[in-house]
């Protein structure tokens, strides 16, 4: 355990617990965490992570750009959910990128994990897409994440990392069910501006 995965510990934990209240200090906390994992995770040999972290730094910044002006007339971005055909192409086009670069990293590289690597990088870049388009379902991918992560760190020795992880678990579960609360709210006052404007009309 090093002083520079404790700081990252830190501001991730502060990320998901920003991202769950829509906060839009998450995407600052987030750009810290990312770049403090590239070193950490160069050193322990998960290089589809140290990938997965570089692209971060970018997502993180349209995120960052996404939630306040993503929105109606450039206005915050809002809860909204996927359609089925979009979640299902998501998820096999994910599953297909997993396998491919597991591949990769197991026949040309000295990666540990290398599949299970690839999962938590390749699922992880899709619920942070997601995330960013401020998706309801970017939960569900990050609770897949975080139950492989929690393993591949553990067995690593990452235990401080793994401990995170396990909180980031059950703060996923903890957001999905706020968002879905929230979107509720949104879809309920959205149905009532609608019929105001059918009775004004």
């Amino acid at each position: 355990m090093s002083s520079i995965e404790i700081v990252a510990v830190v501001f991730g934990f502060l990320c998901v617990w920003f991202t769950i209240r829509e906060n839009i200090w998450c995407w600052p906390t987030g750009l810290i965490q990312v770049t403090l994992y590239i070193f950490i995770f160069f050193e322990a040999k998960l290089y589809s992570d140290v990938i997965l972290h570089v692209i971060y730094i970018f997502m993180n910044i349209y995120g960052w750009y996404f939630w306040l002006h993503g929105g109606r007339d450039r206005q915050e971005a809002v809860i909204t959910r996927m359609t089925t055909a979009w979640l299902a192409t998501t998820a096999l086009m994910t599953l297909a990128a997993m396998l491919a670069l597991g591949y990769f990293m197991a026949s040309r590289t000295d990666a540990s994990f290398p599949y299970g690597d690839a999962f938590t990088t390749a699922f992880s870049l899709s619920a942070q897409w997601l995330m960013s388009r401020k998706k309801l379902e970017s939960w569900h991918f990050w609770i897949a994440v975080d139950c492989v992560a929690i393993y591949i760190y553990a067995v690593k020795g990452l235990h401080l990392t793994a401990g995170l992880y396990t909180a980031f678990l059950f703060m996923a579960i903890a957001g999905l069910l706020r968002w879905q609360k929230a979107l509720a709210l949104n879809e309920e006052a959205e149905g009532k501006e609608s019929l105001e404007m059918e009775a004004m009309a």
